[in-house]
């Protein structure tokens, strides 16, 4: 098969690697149908993440037909369509037992396109599969079933339920881009009262205003004035840094309330300095995280429902063979206005 493999800082190549095979009888085939690059991967080939090895096959999205699945496997077949979630789960261990899959001992976490090979290739063997992928409803579009295999779930969890939103609140979201920009779709299931965006886009931020942001602002447009003047000086209940660099992690920590929230989802390729000797006193709670994924069957019955923003989420669409081209549109988002690009594997 054909597949994006990484060989280290820089260096991919879309290349044949052999056929994946089923060591584990928990293990799972899927013919990938719909993949897509998130910005995760970009950290990688920019070095950020030594973790992944050079050799590995990238990608930890995807939406597929199932081929071959191990003798353990109970809940799918083959012919099946699956969404395969971008965090693998034994399901047995403490932390799988709790939701909490992103930490599994058994052998899971995030390990497509990290430990293992991933999902930017014709063909992908998923571990534990009963416990990391879903049977998807007809109603589910491969393009828009995609979004919930890491794009909404991080949005959701490490955001909106992390960051505690309840009706009424003012969240402000630092970093339009696909991860905020579902951040401001979930934060209204649960009522927010006022959502402000921050951003560094023109497009990205239109874009918030017609998915129904309340007010954008540009990070050189002194956001933390708007949000003085929105909220009373008071500031905003939870802010959610959705980019993963320092200048907009303190920037959330001048734009939050005392006792309010601030929600960390980036990345982070660099320290981002606590400053402690102004924050100590103000009460505030700052959370961080890898997604669990635990929240991907309720998102999947919102998508069918109709209730999930997905359609402005994705930009570009190539074919599976152009993903190095891909890979430079969304390398290259702002010149390109690109948000999500999706890769679709030719029949």
């Amino acid at each position: 098969m054909k597949a994006l493999v990484f060989h280290g800082t820089a260096r991919f190549s879309w290349e044949n690697i052999d056929d994946p095979s089923l060591p584990s009888p928990t293990d799972m085939i899927v013919r990938v149908a719909t993949t897509t690059i998130c910005g995760t991967d970009l950290h990688i080939i920019h070095g950020e993440v030594p973790d992944v090895a050079a050799g590995t096959v990238l990608g930890h999205e995807a939406v597929g037909e199932v081929v071959e699945v191990g003798s353990d496997v109970r809940t799918a077949k083959p012919g099946d369509r699956v969404l395969v979630s971008c965090i693998t789960s034994c399901g047995r261990c403490g932390y799988c037992r709790v939701g909490t899959y992103s930490q599994c001992l058994g052998g899971g976490g995030w390990k497509l396109g990290n430990a293992v090979h991933g999902t930017q290739a014709e063909y992908v063997r998923v571990p534990f599969a009963d416990t990391s992928t879903h049977v998807l409803p007809e109603e589910a579009a491969n393009n828009e079933a995609i979004l919930v295999s890491d794009v909404y779930p991080t949005a959701y969890e490490i955001g909106v339920l992390n960051g505690g939103v309840s009706p009424g609140d003012t969240v402000v979201i630092v970093g339009p881009g696909p991860i905020g920009l579902a951040a401001l779709g979930a934060a209204r299931l649960y009522s927010a009262g006022r959502v402000i965006v921050v951003g560094r886009s023109a497009p990205r931020l239109e874009v918030a205003r017609r998915l129904g942001a309340d007010a954008v602002v540009s990070h050189t447009e002194n956001p933390e004035q708007l949000v003085r003047e929105m909220t009373q000086s008071r500031g905003a209940d939870v802010v959610i840094e959705a980019v993963g660099s320092a200048e907009t992690f303190e920037l959330c920590t001048r734009l939050v309330r005392p006792a309010g929230r601030i929600a960390s989802i980036g990345v982070y390729g660099e320290p981002a300095t606590l400053h402690l000797e102004e924050l100590w006193n103000r009460n505030i709670t700052i959370t961080t995280g890898l997604v669990n994924t635990h929240s991907t069957p309720r998102l999947l019955s919102l998508l069918t429902a109709r209730l999930l923003p997905v359609s402005e989420l994705a930009t570009h669409t190539f074919a599976l063979p152009d993903i190095t081209e891909a890979y430079d549109t969304f390398e290259k988002a702002s010149e390109n206005r690109a948000m999500k690009v999706l890769l679709n594997n030719p029949e």
